[in-house]
């Protein structure tokens, strides 16, 4: 008699087994046809995965409904599925529930709400989530505008290598906000940035070469960083390269490639390239530093 329980044991032990496995065999199929571009199949397979709890997977058809992958975009959608994932501790989840209150996008935009989203993801380190709440904390957002907070979740972020928070810093370096006004390591984060392809830090980067500021000047140096960010569509970055190509610094002055760079920025309805384009003229007060943080 004693041999029976241990028998039903071994079974339930080989069917949990099987179920296991083929959990992960399902989990790995609906991976790999996510990763080829094959939203719909993946959504198919992610689905009863996300109905038997399982967060990651939750959280994952959550970022699809919401970008529209394989499924019609749907915000409400979105933030359900991302609500079953928080309530499971998951940082991902977290940080994209936060972004969708942040934004309004399938909830009642709720600065406060996003700032309790972001701050979960932020404890368990998600660079992503830290940044954010550097940003909430910079402009005021759902908390008390605190700058030397906003500096420590930059710093946090920034030290995982994330561009945003690493460009954010070197603004806070350059205007001395929440930490003393520091130049060199302005310089030091928005090239960090910068080389990682963040514009903003590139048009900065290019500003401190342009005026000497951190850096010694360097108008060649200024012109790469400017292309850079002119090249991403930046209309600061094309004013900027416009006028150097206009006052021949860094490169040979060529007036037509002044106006080529003014043009662009102007069709961005930027006024400085407007009132270049009108007289031909232009001056330094033109140049300018990307200060409003994202």
């Amino acid at each position: 008699m004693n041999q029976l329980p241990k028998q039903v044991l071994l079974v339930c032990v080989c069917l949990f087994a099987l179920t296991s496995q083929s959990i992960a065999d399902s989990l790995s199929d609906a991976d790999r046809a996510y990763s080829a571009g094959n939203y719909a199949k993946a959504a198919k397979l992610y689905r009863p995965l996300a109905k038997q709890g399982n967060a990651s997977v939750q959280s994952r058809l959550g970022f699809m409904y919401e970008k529209g992958q394989g499924v019609p975009q749907d915000y409400q959608e979105a933030a359900k599925w991302y609500r079953l994932a928080v309530n499971q501790g998951h940082a991902g989840a977290q940080y994209n529930l936060g972004v969708m209150y942040d934004r309004g996008e399938g909830v009642p935009q709720d600065y406060k709400e996003a700032v309790k989203w972001y701050q979960l993801a932020a404890d368990q380190g998600l660079a992503d989530a830290q940044s954010n709440l550097g940003v909430m904390y910079d402009n005021g957002q759902g908390v008390p505008q605190d700058y030397k907070e906003a500096v420590k979740w930059y710093q946090l972020a920034a030290d995982q290598g994330f561009a945003d928070a690493q460009s954010n810093l070197g603004v806070m370096y350059d205007q001395g906000l929440g930490v003393p006004q520091d130049y060199i390591e302005a310089v030091k984060w928005f090239k960090l940035a910068a080389e990682q392809g963040e514009a903003a830090a590139q048009v900065n980067l290019g500003f401190m070469y342009h005026n000497g500021e951190g850096v010694p000047q360097d108008y060649k140096e200024a012109v790469k960083w400017y292309r850079l960010a002119a090249e991403q569509g930046v209309a600061l970055a094309q004013v900027n390269l416009g006028v150097m190509y206009h006052n021949g610094e860094g490169v040979p002055q060529d007036f037509k490639e002044a106006v080529k760079w003014w043009r662009l920025a102007a069709a961005q309805g930027n006024a400085d390239a407007q009132g270049s384009l009108g007289s031909i003229y232009t001056s330094e007060k033109v140049f300018r530093k990307i200060t409003k943080k994202p």
